[in-house]
């Protein structure tokens, strides 16, 4: 049983239960906030601080962890940002006996979850083979998207600072467990990392593709304004921006607006665990369908990555519309499900192609378009506020975040490409 699995089996497994708990943690403080500022007596304005918040540490630390990867390794940086942002969500607590205390331990939260994402992409890059891939990073989102869902279901249930002791604990023992267990094994770039499966078993000297391929990849040395000088990186990080747009107004939001706006209670904010649900299941099976289409229908990559980063995107759009003139709660639930299913198409879209445009440097190239895609997640608690208020509705919130969605597309179907650029 154990030799069919994968080499990269271990390393995927490990990477996404570090994701579980990053998602899960950042699903509490939304859930939190209703009871907290009923406690606390925050206003709208200071609500929407506490959650922007998070973003200006986590916008501060995208190119650091890129970076620190390829110079520490990936197990001792992704350890450390594991290690420190549990911290900070146990002890939330306790800062959050002042507004201040609580914005800077979301702060060093979002810092330290900042670091994840970019070290775990520059470890699928160098130990997962491109044939697997889109599976890889399918089984990433989706381990996140379940630790939204555990979240939404266990959060409601427990007295507010328990939400945050619990999962602060279930990050120190995974810690222990990578510290213990990984072992990091960059995979041999002879075998067919960067070349579909039916070209195996070519000579390498007699092969031009894969000759220009294995020396762009021994090529290591770039002034950091290649980052940013290429329109197939720019096409990616213009559907990261557009998909974080709507993920940040709908999964930070989500649970006030239902109560405020639509009368849920504190039992029915559980049931925002049915779209993360739908959105991990989606991820893994758009995950394979990928694979499938590139290995066993001679699909090019570049057309897989452009179907689904068009499905991640228009779909969530239309449906996010939709959900802005519901006023039956089971209805929005549904909406919103199918919104955060459609966008799980991502993960095998624009979400792979770090690793297909630059495949030696794709912990970097992600930090930077997660940097830029964090911008989002400083406005979108500010904005919001201030748009709810100025006009007494909340379909203006969800306009701009289906809009910014359907650009995001337009560009990315445009401008992207699977060939190798860095």
């Amino acid at each position: 049983m154990n030799s069919k699995l994968p080499k990269s089996f271990r390393t995927v497994i490990l990477c996404s239960l570090a994701n579980f708990i990053n998602q899960a943690d950042r699903t509490i403080m939304p859930i939190a906030l209703v009871p907290m500022s009923n406690e606390f007596d925050w206003n709208l304005q200071a609500q929407g601080w506490i959650l922007s918040s998070f973003a200006f540490g986590y916008i501060s630390s995208q190119v650091i962890g890129g970076s620190a990867a390829r110079r520490w390794g990936g197990k001792w940086v992704l350890g450390f940002a594991v290690a420190v942002w549990s911290l900070a969500t146990f002890f939330t607590p306790t800062f959050a006996r002042t507004l201040y205390g609580l914005i800077f331990a979301r702060i060093c939260l979002g810092f330290a979850e900042g670091l994840g994402l970019p070290t775990i992409f520059h470890i699928f890059a160098n130990t997962v083979p491109m044939e697997e891939r889109s599976r890889a990073f399918g089984y990433l989102v989706a381990s996140g998207s379940i630790g939204q869902t555990l979240a939404s279901v266990v959060c409601p249930r427990l007295q507010w600072p328990m939400m945050f002791y619990s999962f602060g604990v279930l990050g120190f023992v995974w810690v222990a467990t990578w510290v213990l267990c990984f072992r990091e094994q960059p995979i041999d770039y002879d075998e067919e990392l960067f070349l579909p499966p039916k070209e195996a078993g070519a000579d390498v000297e007699d092969h031009p593709v894969k000759k220009t391929q294995k020396k762009k990849i021994l090529t290591s040395n770039l002034r950091w304004v290649e980052f940013i000088s290429h329109w197939p990186l720019w096409a990616i990080y213009s559907a990261h921006f557009a998909m974080n747009w709507s993920n940040y107004v709908v999964l930070s939001w989500l649970p006030t607006y239902l109560q405020r706006a639509l009368g849920a209670n504190a039992n029915d904010i559980s049931f925002t665990a049915f779209p993360y649900m739908v959105n991990s299941l989606v991820g893994v099976g758009a995950g394979h369908m990928s694979d499938w289409l590139v290995s066993r229908k001679n699909w090019t990559v570049l057309s897989v990555r452009r179907l689904m980063t068009s499905i991640g995107l228009l779909g969530p759009a239309v449906f996010i519309l939709a959900f802005s003139t519901t006023n039956n709660l089971i209805v929005a639930l549904l909406l919103v499900s199918v919104s955060m299913g459609l966008c799980a198409c991502n993960s095998s879209g624009h979400m792979s192609n770090h690793a297909d445009v630059a495949p030696n440097h794709a912990g970097i190239t992600f930090a930077v378009s997660n940097t830029m895609a964090s911008i989002p997640g400083i406005a979108h608690g500010p904005v919001t506020a201030t748009l709810v208020t100025a006009t007494g509705h909340w379909y203006p919130v969800f306009m701009v975040a289906a809009g910014v969605n359907m650009v995001g597309a337009m560009v990315y179907a445009s401008q992207s490409s699977a060939s190798q650029v860095l």
